[in-house]
């Protein structure tokens, strides 16, 4: 097997932007129960940055998308040489180790406090169990679960973008092999068109669910298929363009990509009004052109020097992602039990970030990254490793 070993160093860049939105998702979480407009923030924000906040949770899930492509396939490239070349049981295995101890040990713990009664845990729809949400969870469709059930409980809800993720794993490994398995000439231009159609497809994707319930609207395979595809493209050009352009059209990617993903996030339905169907896909582009730059060094002595923090979420964003409810929900009864002082509501959001954060730190310290590199050593899948797996690894949602 054909390896490729480089420096371990973290790109600062990728990170911030994987941090700012997760940051974006326990802000949604919780504003989607102490709406900010409605708190005295109203008086000093535009109800239009404060509605974004609200709901850039899904916005910022889309990014994650976006990057999780791009990191896997940068990732394997790295790793093995080119898509074709890549070992699919490694791949696979090596997925399982990052994302299995987490998953599962997060089941086991809604699955006692479901059992248990808790109030935040319990099911209220009669098509919904405890068994049926486990095996959905697992096997990639809960998105699927709760388009035919309703809604889980907040805690079981954030897995439905992990069913997406673990379609596109399982996957990318095949379509990567078969294009290694076709002659040269044709296996990676072929590869490069299969994910450029998906890529391309989102307008389509998000048309054909204009008249689908609300969560297929918000969970559908689709959307988040081609999200991830349009990082997958976003790779492959990384590693084809030609270093002397790549270095003159960094700072324009970088201003352009910065603006696209500001002016979604801040105001997409300006974007809708022009655009429709096709506002998500110039999110997705305007990401890509943001990671571009990113990847060749575009602002990454300033994350690094005034940062840290928000680069800290991303590299803990996979933690932070299936953990900050169990911070969320209790903030939100503890808002309510003091009297709901809707003035002073902002308030809450800020142990709420800093407690998720800090919850996220345990997951990783004493639960995930001991689990990864127990299971890597035992199934001998540890050496060699690319770049960014000796200080970190790459988080997934």
């Amino acid at each position: 097997m054909q390896t490729v070993t480089i420096g371990s160093q973290r790109n600062p860049g990728i990170d911030l932007l994987r941090g700012i939105s997760i940051i974006l998702v326990v802000i949604h979480h919780l504003a989607l129960r102490i709406p900010l407009v409605h708190t005295g923030l109203s008086t000093v924000f535009p109800d239009f940055l404060l509605k974004a906040l609200t709901w850039d949770g899904a916005k910022g899930v889309k990014i994650f998308f976006v990057i999780s492509g791009f990191l896997i396939t940068d990732h394997t490239i790295r790793r093995w040489g080119s898509p074709g070349k890549i070992n699919v049981f490694a791949f696979s295995g090596r997925r399982a180790c990052r994302i299995l101890p987490c998953l599962l040990v997060l089941l086991g713990i809604l699955a006692v406090l479901k059992i248990a009664g808790a109030p935040d845990f319990r099911f209220h729809h009669d098509s919904q169990t405890l068994p049926g949400a486990i095996f959905a969870a697992l096997f990639m469709h809960l998105n699927l679960y709760e388009a035919r059930t309703n809604y889980l409980p907040a805690n079981w809800d954030v897995l439905w973008s992990l069913s997406v993720e673990e379609l596109f794993y399982l996957a990318f490994p095949i379509l990567c092999l078969l294009s290694g398995r076709i002659p040269k000439l044709i296996g990676p231009g072929l590869l490069v068109c299969i994910f450029a159609l998906l890529a391309l497809s989102l307008p389509f994707a998000e048309w054909q669910l204009r008249d689908a319930s609300e969560i297929w609207q918000d969970e559908a395979y689709g959307p988040g298929i081609s999200a991830i595809a349009m990082g997958v493209c976003t790779a492959l050009l990384a590693h084809r363009m030609p270093p002397a352009m790549f270095a003159r059209l960094t700072p324009w990617l970088g201003w352009a990509g910065t603006f696209g993903v500001g002016l979604y996030l801040l105001d997409s339905h300006i974007l809708w009004q022009t655009l429709n169907y096709g506002a998500p896909l110039f999110f997705t582009l305007s990401c890509a052109v943001l990671l571009l730059a990113f990847y060749n060094g575009w602002g990454k002595a300033t994350a690094n020097r005034f940062l840290a923090w928000p680069r800290q979420w991303g590299r803990l964003s996979y933690e932070i992602y299936l953990s900050h409810m169990f911070v969320v929900m209790p903030m939100v009864h503890l808002f309510r039990a003091t009297g709901e002082n809707w003035t002073f509501g902002w308030v809450w959001f800020l142990p709420t970030l800093g407690l998720s954060f800090c919850l996220g730190v345990l997951v990783d310290r004493f639960l995930s990254r001991p689990a990864d590199r127990w299971l890597l050593e035992k199934s001998g899948l540890r050496r060699p490793q690319p770049s960014g797996e000796a200080s970190g690894r790459i988080a997934e949602i």
